[in-house]
């Protein structure tokens, strides 16, 4: 696959991204709108999104263990790297400073990488980012939920509180629905799955847009240390971990493309929620979440191309 053709699945993501800051700007300024359309996207949109791709993917014509299991790993491997350098981290850095690092140097926007993912290769790039995502979401939050409660918070929380947390993230439960659809082999009838679809095509615009309107362009004027840090592990080492591993096991083609692309993508525009809720380091988030987007324009293409080399 050429550098062309790679661009040409980037552009409109990102052109997307670039609307969503003019939008936010320009157009509709008031947060509250922005939050009512996460609420929407998050709770509804992205959910009908995952369901309907993971309920007909013919997973036949993907390699579920091997995406599924790099990825998976990638993350477990980078979240202990995290740990392992926290007491190197937390002499520059509070703790909630520590959690935004963590965030922002292992999720992935899951948005971009459907709609890469889907542009490179239709219907079998959604299905394999699909498994990407089952692989990764339910890691990842349970993951990022725990670190925040355990280095973000006064003191330590009730495990129940933090088991609580996880079960209320409707895309843990989304990955779940839809992959016991397609293992159960449940009928859906055509109107249900073209509402469901309906609302999934939504999702990706609307989420894009979502993200270049949190993006906070003063952040770039003077990136600090811990931008630095989480932005050059999230979108260079998390990808040279997952590709290697991919090659280790064999994987080539497009699931080698298609995990490129996941372990490449800027940190999830929900790690910024999950900071607020929780008692992260909004500010710090935000900064590392634009960093991450606007260098992604650039390490992508060359993750992807390189990955295929």
């Amino acid at each position: 696959m050429s550098v062309l053709a790679v661009l040409s699945a980037l552009v409109p993501v990102f052109l997307l991204i670039v609307t969503g800051v003019l939008a936010r700007r320009l157009l509709v300024t008031d947060d509250a709108h922005w939050i009512g359309v996460e609420r929407l996207i998050y709770y509804l949109l992205f959910p009908a999104l995952l369901i309907a791709t993971l309920a007909r993917a013919d997973l036949t014509r993907v390699p579920v263990e091997e995406v599924g299991g790099v990825l998976f790993a990638s993350v477990l491997i980078m979240s202990v790297l995290l740990l392992a350098l926290r007491p190197l981290l937390m002499a520059l850095m509070d703790g909630p400073a520590f959690t935004s690092v963590f965030q922002g140097a292992t999720r992935w926007q899951t948005f971009i990488a459907l709609a890469v993912a889907g542009n490179l290769y239709g219907s079998l790039g959604l299905a394999l980012a699909s498994v990407a995502a089952v692989a990764m979401i339910p890691v990842l939050n349970i993951v990022s939920v725990w670190v925040l409660a355990r280095y973000a918070a006064p003191r330590p929380p009730r495990w129940q509180d933090v088991l609580l947390q996880i079960a209320k993230n409707p895309l843990i439960w989304s990955c779940i629905i839809g992959i016991s659809l397609n293992l159960t082999h449940v009928p859906i009838p055509g109107p249900i799955y073209a509402f469901a679809d309906a609302m999934g095509r939504a999702a990706l615009p609307l989420g894009l847009l979502l993200v270049g309107a949190g993006l906070q362009l003063s952040a770039l004027m003077r990136p600090s240390p811990a931008m630095l840090v989480s932005t050059g592990l999230k979108l260079v080492v998390m990808p040279v971990i997952a590709i290697a591993l991919a090659r280790t096991v064999g994987t080539s083609g497009p699931p080698l493309a298609v995990i490129a692309c996941c372990a490449a993508v800027p940190s999830a525009s929900g790690a910024y929620v999950l900071a607020k809720q929780m008692g992260g380091d909004t500010r710090l988030m935000a900064a590392i979440l634009t960093l991450e987007t606007m260098l992604a324009i650039v390490t992508m293409p060359i993750v992807i191309e390189l990955s295929l080399r």
